[in-house]
Parts: C-alpha cells; sequence; structure tokens
C-alpha cells in the first residue's frame, strides 16, 4: 500500500487567496469606505452663515388658497442666510418636500423627514447654489421655492 498523495501547493493557493482576501477586506473598511463616505471640505462662512433665512408655515396655510410658505419664493445666499429654517406657525401638522429629489453634498437629502407638528419646524443648511420647488405632501396646494445664490461680495 502506498500513502496517498497529496499538494502542498494546494494549501499555499488556499492560504494565499485567505491572505489576500483578508487583505483587501483591511483595505476596503480601513481607507477606501470611511473616505467614499467622508463630508466634503466645505468653507466655514457657509457652514456656519451670517444668519438663517425663515420660511414661516402660516397659521391657517392648511386651508385652500390661503397664504402658507411665507416667504413664498425664498432667496438664500451662500453664507450669509443659507442656514433655512421651517417653522410651523399653524395648528396643523406640515411637511417640506421637494418636487424633485436634491441631495447637497454636506447635509445630505433635502426635506423634512415626516411632518413637523404645530410649533416645530424643519432646518437645512444649503451649500452650494440651487433652485428648489417643494410642497406640503399632505396637502399638495401648498407649494413654494427657495433659490440659494453664491454670495456676490
Amino acid at each position: 500500500m502506498s500513502a496517498p498523495t497529496t499538494s502542498h501547493a494546494y494549501g499555499v493557493g488556499v492560504m494565499a487567496i485567505i491572505i489576500g482576501a483578508s487583505i483587501g477586506v483591511v483595505y476596503y473598511t480601513s481607507f477606501y469606505l470611511p473616505e467614499s463616505l467622508a463630508k466634503p471640505s466645505i468653507a466655514e462662512e457657509i457652514l456656519v452663515p451670517e444668519g438663517n433665512l425663515i420660511i414661516d408655515i402660516v397659521d391657517g396655510a392648511v386651508t385652500e388658497g390661503n397664504k402658507n410658505y411665507v416667504p413664498n419664493a425664498a432667496i438664500a445666499t451662500l453664507s450669509k442666510d443659507n442656514h433655512v429654517i421651517w417653522k410651523n406657525l399653524d395648528s396643523v401638522a406640515h411637511t417640506v418636500t421637494p418636487d424633485k429629489e436634491f441631495k447637497d453634498s454636506y447635509s445630505g437629502d433635502f426635506g423634512s423627514l415626516g411632518v413637523i407638528l404645530p410649533g416645530e419646524s424643519f432646518e437645512f443648511i444649503f451649500t452650494k447654489p440651487a433652485e428648489i420647488k417643494y410642497h406640503c405632501t399632505p396637502h399638495p396646494w401648498m407649494t413654494g421655492s427657495i433659490t440659494v445664490e453664491k454670495n456676490k461680495f
């Protein structure tokens, strides 16, 4: 009887695959993933502007034909008032929902998460120029827009 033959090359090959896969996982989780998820570098004066732009959801906004978002066609300027706050002054919950999806590279997806209850607010920091039309999901006749412009120094 002869002893079965085994190949050390097979074992070495399996070990090389395991080591290679381990290096790939370590690289992906330690270097690639954190870098790809990092927020972009934004100037401090844009992240902390001089002031805020307040948009009121006025009392009675739920009634069709009444004023709703005031100002209705707001203009924000980067580094001046690009931190925008929608305040719900109405007695009914509302939303700020973009007509078309908008994603800011720093702040993420634009739009209130769920409803804005009476007396509460929704805030968003715009870090790049944009023109966005929005509405209230439960009350689609409530519409508004915001234009974010570069500071003209």
